[in-house]
């Protein structure tokens, strides 16, 4: 497993492809849930799981079975707790969801990989 994090249009997608040869990439705020247990590559995790939220679908266990079931693949997310918590206490709840969840895959990944200005630099494991 592999874990890429960045700010929005940092370049995650295009170091998914140059580092890892990534070329099927989920869209995580659209696609189904269950097709991520098959997929490459997961883009827009954070979006993802405010859809399991919104379906009442535990997040963490969702993470959970992911790394079991496709240990191959390689997560892209936004990173989105870097900055003012919210006052609706929906978005304060999905950003602790994406915390506890993006801390859960960087854990078990080979290499976890944080994007800034398109520059991918090892966090964890080594670039290829």
């Amino acid at each position: 497993m592999k874990l890429i994090l960045g700010a929005a249009n940092a370049g995650k997608h295009d170091a998914a492809r140059s580092l890892f040869g990534a070329h099927e990439f989920l869209d995580g705020s659209r696609e189904s849930f269950e097709a991520a247990f098959e997929s490459q590559a997961i883009e827009s995790y954070h979006l993802l799981i405010r859809r399991l939220l919104d379906e009442n679908v535990n997040a963490i266990a969702f993470t959970e079975r992911l790394i079991l079931e496709n240990p191959g693949v390689i997560v892209i997310t936004n990173e989105i707790g870097c900055g003012i918590v919210p006052l609706e206490k929906k978005e304060w709840i999905w950003r602790e969801a994406c915390g506890r969840c993006t801390c859960l895959l960087a854990s078990k990944s080979t290499t976890v990989v944080r994007v800034v200005c398109g520059i991918p630099q090892a966090i964890k494991g080594e670039l290829p």
